[in-house]
């Protein structure tokens, strides 16, 4: 986990959005009044107007600052994400547009990408149009729509229904001191964390609990879920006091807990076009933030088994909006189908027999280069895929 990405589902308890989609645009509305000028400098966050109609409302964020920023908007319990772009490094210029409806907010901007940002209240008022994110798209009927949403739902709690499963048999192994399958069992379980980890980030609340790295960590802030368990079966070489069985008994319940309460939550949600084009780019995000530096796992230097995980998802986000797409921009829809499978050429080079794959402290710089360029080379044209759809 790193600070959570563009969300993919809100909880409905929690905002009073109808739609919670972001995307970065290949086309925006560039001088309407719904659109929102943000600068980021190292030290401030200057957004334009702090008060928008409902509807679709563009974000031009530019970062005038000398480190790579973020951008976010929160929801009114300032946990919950509506949306998020990330990677705008300085001098940069990204567009984004949000489908939202009438409610209290914040955006934060992330100098440095840490921390809990720059933050600043944010209103929507009623303006009285639609703010839903899927609505009529021209040249498309409701039955595909319906069907790609649909389908993905199911897709998302089949995911957590095995997440469930796989993680009760880690834990059982790790309670009972079996490191050595607990260690097998780790990657295996958190793919299906991985394949919906946008869907997951949504509960602001749940994301850290669960998928928090100790370099993450604010002060005084508990350690909790994978990643502490993680440290535990792969522990340094020195300077590391091992968790006893009660210890380790209380983690491994503490995670079991959080995973269940995510598999409640998912039942009780339905996806927008928005949010599956935006939840595909968000888990490719993912796998450049995270996964290419070996920052994720870094004590089990399990990252690839992650890293397909992301691909995974963003591909099925993907093949579920491809018939919407190739009604819309053929061209674009092959080309994001080409640069998926030269992707995945390359992960399937560091195999290990049926789910495994090598240790990715094995994997050498000019590799990773290699994996980062093509995760790049699909990111630019799977950015502008909910857009392309929906604008």
């Amino acid at each position: 986990m790193r600070p959570p990405l563009a969300a993919l589902a809100c909880a409905a308890a929690a905002l009073t959005l109808t739609s919670c989609g972001l995307t970065e645009a290949n086309k925006t509305a560039t001088g309407s009044d719904d659109t929102i000028t943000v600068t980021s400098t190292d030290d401030g966050c200057d957004v334009s107007s702090t008060e928008v109609a409902s509807g679709h409302v563009v974000f031009k964020v530019k970062n005038s600052g000398t480190e790579v920023t973020e951008f976010y908007l929160y929801g009114a319990d300032g946990l919950s994400i509506v949306g998020e772009v990330e990677n705008v490094g300085p001098g940069l210029t990204r567009d984004l547009v949000v489908s939202i409806a009438p409610g209290s907010y914040f955006t934060a901007c992330k100098p440095g990408m840490a921390g809990d940002g720059i933050r600043g209240d944010f209103t929507v008022t009623d303006s009285g149009r639609d703010s839903g994110a899927d609505g009529a798209i021209q040249g498309v009927g409701q039955e595909a729509i319906d069907e790609a949403t649909e389908h993905y739902a199911a897709y998302v709690e089949d995911q957590t229904s095995q997440l469930v499963e796989r993680t009760e048999t880690f834990l059982a192994a790790y309670k009972n001191g079996d490191d050595r399958l607990a260690r097998r069992l780790y990657p295996l379980a958190r793919v299906h964390w991985e394949r919906i980890e946008t869907v997951a980030e949504s509960f602001g609340d749940l994301d850290p609990l669960t998928d928090l790295r100790e370099a993450d960590l604010t002060p005084g802030q508990k350690w909790t879920g994978w990643h502490r368990i993680e440290k535990d079966l792969w522990p340094p070489a020195t300077g590391y006091q091992p968790l006893g069985k009660a210890e380790r008994a209380a983690y491994a319940d503490d995670l079991a807990g959080n995973i269940a309460t995510l598999h409640e939550r998912v039942e009780e949600l339905d996806y927008t076009v928005d949010q599956i084009g935006n939840g595909s780019k968000g888990l490719l995000d993912e796998v450049a933030t995270g996964k290419i530096t070996g920052e994720e796992d870094i004590w089990s230097h399990t990252d690839l088994y992650d890293f397909q995980a992301n691909v995974d998802g963003a591909r099925v986000g993907y093949e579920g909006l491809k018939p919407l797409l190739e009604v819309k921009d053929p061209q674009l829809s092959a080309t994001i189908g080409e640069r998926f499978a030269a992707l995945q050429a390359l992960l399937d080079r560091y195999r290990v027999g049926k789910e495994g794959f090598v240790s990715y402290d094995t994997v050498t710089a000019p590799q990773r280069k290699e994996l980062s360029d093509a995760v790049n080379a699909l990111s630019e044209p799977l950015s502008k895929m909910t857009g392309a759809i929906t604008l």
